[in-house]
């Protein structure tokens, strides 16, 4: 396919440009100029091309909402404080009525997993929004390790084995320890299967984050809790991103000495627990401004997930930069969850995920017209 005469936004430069966008076997081939070939043509005259949106934390196709199968609560498990072993991918509905509505306003990658109930959750992956398999649309089953601070592992487990902050930070110092300790272990034993420790899932799942193959993806909104994160990844030299930040505009400089990715969201929701009275539009533009790696989220459906570049339109009502926040639901997300070779951008050998529009989708009354994905158009309007 060649999508002619687009102005194209590819998400890297600040100011767009005119020109034609060639695709072979799902990939971008060239972005900008003229294109030959005999293929496919789609006339983009008057339109703006951008990549497919990406929301780097979000609860999509486990806990539904409205139809016959939302709704279904399959992101939190209740009865373990600390379940590292679970798999976000094992609980998702392809199926989920909210993911064509998503597509359907071009969010084509979703990073999706575990709720906030648990000190650690589990694993997030990262997965195209099509098809009615997770297998077919996967592009990293495990992106990484979901943790908590706050107020959620306390109101879950209250009277129960977590009631104050400083447990929480506890219990996961003690799972890493003993993740650490059962590592060691295994690999001072080697082959020899009469020395290694017994196998333990949870220990196994913990590996990785130790290695640094994948980051702990801690919720944290309260100050405190941001800090308390970034204490325990210094302790442990582990890689972090902090998901949804809310107070991180009242301590600018900790987050920029600490230099971790930040996720900010959902801000479109009521102040429905005090660890959220601070949250404001103005926070992404802030960190963003004190050049920290901003991505806006929708925690959907917290937000509903094709509302993402509302959310993005509303940090730029607050004054944030409007490339900057296009790059909060492009590229910079696709850097947050490990998988910017693939998407968040309109580069040459990336995926080809487009979103043809009218105009600005960051403003409430752009129409998308094109979704395109893997080089095949799934929206038309």
């Amino acid at each position: 396919m060649i999508i002619r005469n687009a102005l194209i936004h590819d998400a890297i430069h600040q100011e767009p440009y005119q020109g034609d966008i060639l695709i072979k076997d799902g990939k971008l081939v060239s972005v900008g100029g003229e294109a030959a070939g005999d293929e496919e043509v789609l006339d983009a005259s008057g339109l703006h091309a951008y990549p497919g949106f990406v929301d780097a934390h979000s609860h999509i196709g486990l806990d539904g909402y409205g139809g016959p199968t939302g709704g279904t609560y399959d992101f939190n498990e209740m009865n373990d404080i600390c379940c590292p072993q679970l798999r976000g991918l094992d609980s998702y509905n392809a199926m989920d009525e909210c993911i064509p509505m998503a597509l359907e306003e071009g969010v084509t990658t979703v990073c999706a997993g575990p709720g906030s109930a648990n000190v650690l959750g589990g694993t997030f992956f990262a997965v195209k929004l099509y098809g009615n398999s997770v297998d077919d649309a996967l592009i990293n089953p495990s992106v990484a390790m979901k943790c908590a601070f706050g107020e959620n592992p306390k109101s879950c487990y209250s009277g129960k084995c977590d009631s104050a902050r400083m447990t929480t930070a506890a219990k996961l110092r003690q799972m890493l320890f003993e993740a650490r300790d059962y590592m060691l272990r295994k690999e001072a034993a080697g082959d020899d299967i009469t020395k290694q420790p017994k196998f333990d899932m949870k220990m196994e799942a913990l590996i990785p984050v130790l290695k640094r193959e994948i980051p702990l993806k801690a919720h944290a909104h309260r100050a405190d809790d941001i800090l308390t994160a970034i204490r325990i990844a210094k302790e442990f030299d582990l890689k972090l991103t902090l998901e949804h930040c809310t107070e991180g505009h009242l301590i600018v400089d900790q987050l920029k000495r600490a230099n971790v990715p930040v996720a900010i969201g959902p801000t479109m929701i009521s102040f429905a627990k005090p660890e959220l009275m601070n949250k404001s539009w103005t926070t992404p533009g802030i960190l963003a401004e004190a050049g920290i790696q901003v991505s806006i989220i929708s925690d959907a459906p917290g937000t509903p997930q094709e509302y993402l570049c509302l959310c993005a339109g509303q940090a730029v009502k607050a004054g944030m930069d409007p490339f900057q926040a296009l790059q909060a639901i492009t590229i910079n997300p696709a850097r947050h969850i490990g998988i910017e070779d693939r998407v968040g951008s309109l580069e040459a050998g990336k995926d080809a995920d487009i979103v043809l529009t009218d105009g600005d989708p960051l403003i409430s009354d752009t129409k998308v017209k094109y979704v395109i994905v893997d080089g095949k158009i799934l929206v038309e309007k």
